[in-house]
């Protein structure tokens, strides 16, 4: 990626105030990989292939002095130098950016140049950072999901004060009555794996509860969720939500889990190679759903299937 295909002038008017609010000091990458004028091609091509990156700034003490990119590299072993220091073959025109400067020029020296990377200085001149396309990528989506959970808790306050203003609270809506979801999983079904989990977060959107306490909800019923759907034969995820708690019940048909210590212990996982493969299995899910609870328990007998109950409970001060 080495360019950003953002309009700096008629983008989006709020990607726009987040590249002209946000400082390259906010995105670059403050641990930088460099080397010397002494040091040998062949020394950085080998911190280039540990590092996984493309280009390796040269500095004097804190001065840069020129960069090293993996062109040069190619180049220095097709011709035989690649034993030859970085001094006599680096490009000594380097064009910078400062620390302070708005995210927008990053963006656009990018699209202008088509390079890959920029050093980032101080005032003082010293090098401070470098800034690449996936660092910019990276920090606008951040920000973007942070305006989109603000303007979502704005919208929250809002519609409960306006609930209030009326006088109904939809926080103590639950206690005339739980709310109750129930939701059937089936076995290596990823299609559908995280729907259950998805209607449970709407609907704890829906009461008004605090952003925090909705994405623990939401952790502790994926990860529970996407459990059975690799370790089960099937089971039901049930949701139970009033005035005091959220309560989540996973029930399944077997196998059982022979290790409940062993199950709960961050890394460890009985998946095989192709749920692995697929990026799934990595042991965190029971540990997960644990450390997102304030009650959690397992109940599994082998053959006979497991459930597991996790309580999350409303408190005053998430729910003002």
């Amino acid at each position: 990626m080495d360019s950003i295909p953002i309009d700096t002038e008629s983008g989006s008017q709020v990607v726009l105030e987040l590249i002209y609010r946000l400082k390259l000091a906010d995105v670059m990458t403050r641990d930088v990989v460099r080397a010397a004028p002494g040091d040998s091609l062949r020394s950085i091509q080998v911190l280039m292939r540990d590092k996984g990156i493309t280009g390796v700034p040269i500095l004097e003490g804190k001065r840069l002095v020129g960069i090293i990119s993996i062109g040069d590299i190619i180049e220095a072993l097709d011709g035989g130098w690649i034993e030859a220091s970085a001094e006599g073959h680096m490009t000594r025109a380097v064009i910078v950016l400062e620390a302070d400067m708005p995210l927008s020029f990053a963006i656009s020296y990018l699209n202008r140049y088509g390079y890959r990377r920029f050093p980032v200085l101080s005032k003082e001149g010293e090098l401070v950072g470098i800034i690449t396309a996936v660092d910019i990528i990276k920090a606008l989506l951040v920000e973007m999901n942070r305006e989109v959970e603000r303007l979502e808790e704005g919208l929250a306050r809002k519609r409960k004060e306006r609930l209030l203003a009326e006088g109904s609270d939809p926080l103590n809506a639950g206690k005339a009555g739980p709310t109750i979801m129930s939701f059937p999983i089936r076995r290596f079904d990823f299609e559908n794996a995280g729907k259950a989990s998805a209607e449970l977060k709407k609907a704890l959107k829906r009461a008004e509860l605090d952003s925090a306490l909705v994405r623990r909800a939401a952790v502790a019923s994926y990860e529970l969720e996407l459990n059975q759907v690799i370790h089960s034969q099937g089971g039901v995820m049930e949701f139970r939500i009033d005035g005091e708690a959220i309560e989540i019940v996973a029930r399944d048909t077997g196998p059982g889990i022979p290790d409940l210590e062993a199950a709960l212990t961050e890394g460890y996982s009985t998946a095989n190679q192709w749920i692995r493969s697929m990026g799934f299995g990595a042991g965190l899910g029971l540990p997960n759903a644990k450390r997102s609870s304030d009650e959690f328990s397992i109940d599994s007998s082998l053959g006979s299937g497991t459930t597991v109950r996790a309580v999350l409970k409303i408190h005053n001060k998430e729910t003002q």
